[in-house]
Order: C-alpha cells, then structure tokens, then sequence
C-alpha cells in the first residue's frame, strides 16, 4: 500500500534513511510523523486486522502487514522479503509485544539497536528481575515457576500474599494475586505446560511509581519521575480511576526514583531508546524495582509528560532511532511544571465532561466509554488536588468497571 505524495530527500550514502516500524496494536503515530518530519523512508508493518486503522498515512510510505500469530520464522521471511527492494536501516518495536520481535529482525539483518539477550531484560520480568538483583538492586522476593522443590522452599519462606505475573505481558495483563498456598498449586495446575512463562512475587505493600526516560548512548538525557494514585494493578483488577502525575522534580521522592532509575537502566543495558519503568516504595521507605520496558508508558502517560515538560517522548524517540548508534541527539531542556491525569472507563459512550471547567485542564481525552482529563499548571499542589476532587467526581458521574483482560487487545 504505497504513499506515492511524498519523496523524501534526507539521504544517508545518497539515499533516504528507512525506517522499519512494527506495531501489532494501533498506536506510535507521532513516532511515524516525526520520522516523516525528519525526511526518512518510513515502512509500517502491522497485524493483517489493523491495515485499515487510523494509521497517519500521509507520514508512511508503504503499509505491510503479518499474521498477528505469525511465528517468529515467518516473520524473518517476510522482513527478509521486504529487504530485497527496501535498504533498511532502523527497525523499531512501537509497542511491548514487538520488542522481542524487532530485536531478532535486528539480529538477522544486522541492523544497529538492542539485540535479543538486552532485549530479554526488557520483556521478560524473571530476567529482568535476575539481572537487577544480581546488581544489587531491591526487588521484590521472587522464584521461577519451574522446579517444584524451589517453589516449595521458596513459599515456606516467604508468607503470603503473593503475585502471579506472566513473564513477557504488559500492564495488569495476566497478573493473580494469590492468597496461599493451596490456590498456588491450583492455578499452577490450570497454566499447565505454561507455568514456565509466569514467575512468582512476593506482594509488596506501598505506593507505585514510574519513571519515564530517554536513553542515547548510553546515557539518560531525560528522565521524568511520577507517582500512580492507586496501584493499577488494583485499578485493573479491582475497579477504580487510574491517575499518575509529575512529582516536584527537586523532591525527595522525585530524587530518590531518579537515582533508582538510573541503576537499573545501565544495569539491564539499554544504550538508545525510550523507557517506562515502575517502582513500589514499600512501608518501610525502601525503593523495590518492579518492572521496565523499552517503551513509551500507556494510558496516555505521554501526553501527561508533554503537558508538564514540552517534551513529547514519540518525537524523541524517532529522533534518537534516526541519529543511530554514531549519530548526535540532544534531549530538549524540559519545562518544570506538572501535570497529571484522571481516568476511567465510563458507563456512558461519550461522556459529556463540559461540567469540568477549570483553566488547567489542557487535554479532554476523547475515546468511547472512557472519560479522561489531563491538567497541567506551575503548582504542583494545584494539580493534586484537581485530580483527587475529579476523581471523586468521576466515580459518581462517569465510573464503570470491566474484568482484566487475560490477554491484550487492540
């Protein structure tokens, strides 16, 4: 499906840079703006059901599409295809689940970026979690759901409440908490052959946070510290507003993450690209790593991040992918404001939220049945107390609840 209005004339040895993005779910579309932007080549591979979506086709130069279970050899095959017209420079995962995939293309075309073992510490939460603690990183106590004495060992140890996570998901997808032992060895008898793919947690009780970076060379040029208002683990599955805003860049929570996120992204190596990654400060005060990505956050985290700083973190990522490995790229200076989002899934299709009319709201998120706002001001204690009175606000007006998908959707 070729885009015949556009020819790019950035060139790289006398020819356009090509960037090769996938993206099984809809999404990344100022990724693949910002890469037009900046004159590349820009090729889209998508899942068949999606070639039709909202894709921002005046930014794309050809549409190509996979089965969404395709395997991994099908895949190479069909990438490989691609490469006997198309001269690919960058391949990039625009969502979790293709971050494993664009790692083994990397691989096998021999283009510059992660590679697969980096790219395990990014999706796999055992290795991820092996990896940090082996650095001496906190993290919540852990055992592989593999050899039935270890687990044995491991629950006597360690009491209950504990978390059942699958190894290489996102979000609250997939996730059970487990009240004891008995419960334990039924669900491990309901995974079957699959209980490898899920690893168990010690439940850790505290506040959730997240750190949201860009990484070149290296090292961090941006990095932004927000705090959850409840878990979304237990917004996911028990119901409730989903809010995270900025923290006071010079607090000590905000520096605390900071130092934390610092360690573990050199410690799990990523050398270019975006990250989202989640902490718990637990009763005690102590930071625990919980899980990171080679990604940008969902839940429009991105827009709540470009309300408080400037900084969008789909453009900077394409510009970073763009400079590559031997390239120069130069983070914008970020604003210190704040800003903050409040979130739900509505009983309504499109809420009417014209009652809100306060002058910080700078984002009215339009999507069927969910209602959302984003505010941003110079006070942060402004912002707070916005999200907790829409909150209240939004439980009365707009709340519904859903169970928590198994599996992702679209």
């Amino acid at each position: 499906m070729e885009n015949p209005e556009y020819k790019s004339t950035m060139t790289e040895s006398g020819r356009p840079l090509t960037v090769l993005a996938i993206a099984t779910y809809l999404k990344g579309e100022e990724f693949l703006r910002e890469c037009r932007r900046q004159r590349c080549r820009v090729l889209l591979l998508t899942a068949e059901p999606l070639v039709d979506a909202a894709w921002p086709r005046e930014s794309i130069d050809a549409i190509h599409s996979v089965r969404r279970d395709a395997p991994a050899d099908a895949l190479r095959r069909r990438v490989a295809g691609l490469a006997r017209t198309e001269r690919i420079d960058r391949i990039v995962a625009l969502d979790d689940f293709d971050v494993e995939t664009a790692a083994n293309l990397r691989e096998y075309l021999r283009t510059p970026g992660m590679g697969e073992t980096t790219a395990r510490h990014f999706r796999d939460k055992l290795a991820m979690r092996v990896r940090a603690r082996n650095g001496g990183i906190l993290v919540p106590d852990f055992v592989a759901l593999v050899n039935d004495d270890e687990i044995r060992a491991w629950t006597a140890a360690v009491p209950p409440p504990w978390v059942m996570k699958p190894r290489s998901s996102a979000a609250a997808i997939g996730i059970k908490k487990i009240g004891g032992e008995e419960a334990l060895w039924r669900a491990l008898e309901a995974a079957g052959e699959a209980r490898a793919d899920y690893l168990l947690e010690r439940f850790v009780a505290g506040e959730v946070y997240h750190v949201d970076s860009i990484v070149f060379g290296g090292d961090i040029r941006f990095a932004v510290a927000m705090k959850y208002g409840r878990p979304p683990m237990e917004v996911a599955h028990e119901g409730g507003i989903f809010m995270t805003r900025r923290l006071p860049p010079d607090g000590d929570e905000a520096r605390g993450l900071l130092t934390i996120n610092q360690q573990v992204l050199a410690r799990l190596g990523l050398q270019r690209g975006v990250s989202h990654t989640e902490f718990i400060r637990g009763t005690n005060g102590a930071w625990f790593f919980l899980e990171t990505s080679a990604r940008v956050g969902g839940a429009f985290i991105v827009d709540v991040i470009e309300a408080a700083t400037g900084v969008n973190l789909w453009r900077e990522w394409a510009r970073l992918e763009i400079a590559g490995e031997d390239g120069r790229y130069d983070a914008p200076p970020p604003a210190s404001g704040s800003a903050g989002i409040v979130l739900t899934l509505a009983r309504q299709q499109e809420p009417d939220l014209s009652a809100f009319a306060d002058p910080e709201i700078v984002v009215r998120l339009k999507k069927p049945y969910h209602a959302g706002l984003i505010v941003a001001s110079p006070d942060a204690g402004r912002v707070e107390h916005l999200l907790n009175d829409y909150a209240k606000r939004f439980y009365a007006d707009f709340f519904a609840s859903a169970p928590a998908p198994e599996r992702p959707t679209e």
